[in-house]
């Protein structure tokens, strides 16, 4: 004889958070739209508050949505970007001119600020990376459709950058690989290594991320001819706002 198969109903709390989902998927909710609140949701399901607020939790954490304090709960809807690890890194990019950034927003609007440029002693990594003991830094924050998606630190030793456009907020056409080309150190070679974690509160901050939202971290190398390094950037990605994509040859 054979039995059937038991079906285990889900808790109620992630029925609800489907259903608020499946609004927000269908454009029912859109972009920045309030989601009902705790007391609405009791008021409707007939729920405790402790469960309106498991149903909610599971759309923050998702990153479908986000809280703001003393006002609500808000669709946080956002079109991935695209990263494309190899082409954006292309020398046909770049060497002519076009930034790196033009590959990732593909059309859409996008900002850099929070720019500070200075000379420092090298960091542990940066130095054993770079080989020097000092270090020109470029943090800066970018942004795609009004919102904060990326932070990212560049290291250039600092004898091989001084006086030069790299040491500016605006390092010309072809971003500052174009410009490393220009002292005849041009990239050649690129590695990343990418992982993930939980931000900083200051990460956190500067992204506008709500609790619970990992990062993308990727740090990458880049080497002129010679193996000789030229640069260490270390990026944080906001982790709901990207999708990686590698392409392989068999």
């Amino acid at each position: 004889m054979t039995e059937s198969p038991v079906h285990h109903e889900s808790p109620i709390y992630r029925r609800i958070a489907d259903r608020l989902r499946e609004q927000i998927m269908s454009g029912t909710l859109g972009d920045g739209d309030r989601l009902p609140g705790e007391n609405a949701l009791m008021a409707e399901y007939g729920i405790a508050r402790a469960t309106a607020r498991q149903a909610l939790a599971v759309l923050i954490n998702e990153g479908l949505a986000v809280p703001r304090r003393g006002s609500g709960v808000y669709v946080r809807l956002f079109r991935p970007i695209r990263r494309h690890g190899s082409r954006r890194l292309s020398r046909q990019q770049w060497g002519q001119g076009t930034a790196i950034w033009d590959s990732d927003a593909r059309g859409r609007a996008y900002t850099v600020d929070e720019i500070q440029i200075q000379r420092e002693a090298a960091g542990e990594q940066a130095a054993q990376v770079l080989g020097a003991q000092e270090v020109w830094v470029r943090r800066r924050r970018y942004s795609v459709d009004g919102r904060p998606v990326q932070l990212a630190v560049s290291h250039f030793p600092a004898d091989l950058v001084e006086g030069t456009a790299i040491t500016l907020p605006d390092t010309g056409p072809g971003g500052v690989y174009a410009r490393l080309g220009d002292l005849g150190h041009t990239p050649v070679h690129f590695t990343e290594e990418v992982r993930a974690r939980m931000p900083l509160p200051g990460e956190a901050e500067l992204l506008g991320l709500p609790a619970g939202n990992p990062v993308i971290v990727i740090s990458r190398v880049a080497y002129a001819v010679g193996g000789v390094p030229v640069e260490l950037n270390e990026m944080t990605l906001d982790a709901a706002s990207y999708v990686l994509q590698y392409d392989f040859e068999a």
